[in-house]
């Protein structure tokens, strides 16, 4: 029998998912997990914007432990132009994480199963790995494609505020509110015991002014107030991130497939690159992955996509009006997506 090894570059929810996957479906694997920080889960990256976890009808495998659940949704709020979209959630699907505790679950799972977890480990180049496959969960910008000048695919950037005794803090919905420039800002419920709030924004780009500012004048205009007790934000890779995979590579969570380009969910497509890289490379059949990942999520990419697009344009020629109304083109297509993506 010829056991392979497999190196995982990073140590949060796309590398851990992957290193259990490979794990469940062929034991004899040796995975190494390579996390840069010495604590996995509770350091810097651990805490990066939303927390929002959904799960999917038709794939729940990657059930919260009861103590990592802040708060279960059971509305996602969505405003578009001044009109409000209310969705209601089925029971036990959407709610939002204590990711620390999370990225620690999936951790404690991985090694329970054999996974050998290096920390303080930081892999500053893909040569030195030995690996008969590599999977890089590096996130945005990815470590190895940046080296390997791969760093392709739409980014965007989001800032994110924390409040702590929020006068905003509602336990069971998450909003979304629709700039109308291919970006939105978010609040979502935290820690219930200090009544947090995440509140913050993301745009694709090619807005000329400071995220910081544009969010303290959505709070003013909101009135909504709290202790700033954590700031986080940066780059987030809007939509899938080609390549999926060079040579023996696979590229997963942020560095491949990305986040969902409408509202920025990452969560769910970060655990199930993870699984279907495992699987694949246990299998056999890395090759596949690829074509899985964009079967998969293309049909949402591509409308989230194209909303961006048309924003980005109209910013550039000025034209608000196109905004005016709920009824146009632009507006109405965003609606249809809010709606039938949740």
């Amino acid at each position: 029998m010829i056991c392979i090894r497999v190196d995982i570059v990073g140590g949060s929810i796309s590398g851990l998912s992957a290193a259990i996957s490979l794990k469940e479906h062929d034991r004899t694997i040796t995975i190494f997990v390579h996390e840069k920080y010495k604590n996995i889960g509770y350091n810097p990256e651990g805490r990066r914007c939303g927390e929002a976890y959904r799960i999917e009808p038709l794939w729940n495998k990657w059930q919260p432990r009861k103590d990592v659940i802040y708060n279960e949704i059971k509305t996602l709020e969505g405003i578009i132009d001044d009109k409000k979209y209310s969705v209601p959630q089925k029971p036990g699907t959407y709610m939002i994480l204590n990711r620390q505790a999370f990225i620690r679950q999936l951790a404690d799972t991985a090694e329970d199963l054999g996974v050998e977890i290096l920390t303080n480990d930081k892999i500053t180049s893909v040569s030195d790995l030995d690996g008969d496959y590599i999977i890089d969960a590096s996130g945005c910008p990815s470590t190895i494609k940046r080296e390997l000048g791969l760093n392709k695919g739409i980014k965007g950037i989001t800032y994110q505020q924390t409040l702590e005794y929020s006068n905003y803090y509602t336990s069971d919905t998450v909003k979304i509110i629709f700039m109308g420039i291919g970006g939105f800002f978010w609040i979502f419920p935290r820690n219930p015991e200090n009544k947090e709030i995440n509140i913050g924004l993301g745009t694709a780009g090619g807005i000329d002014c400071n995220l910081k500012e544009i969010l303290e004048s959505f709070k003013k205009e909101q009135n909504i107030s709290g202790k700033i007790n954590h700031v986080t934000g940066g780059l987030v890779p809007l939509g899938l991130q080609t390549p999926l995979k060079k040579k023996n590579i696979l590229f997963v969570g942020d560095a491949g497939v990305g986040a969902f380009p409408v509202n920025g969910e990452g969560i769910y497509r970060a655990l199930i690159s993870g699984d279907i890289a495992g699987e694949c490379i246990a299998y056999g059949y890395p090759e596949k992955y690829p074509k899985l990942m964009t079967r998969r999520f293309i049909k949402w990419d591509l409308a989230g996509k194209m909303w961006l697009r048309i924003g980005h344009v109209l910013r550039k020629i000025g034209s608000k009006a196109v905004f005016a109304s709920i009824n146009n083109p632009f507006t109405s297509g965003i609606a249809g997506v809010f709606k039938e993506h949740i």
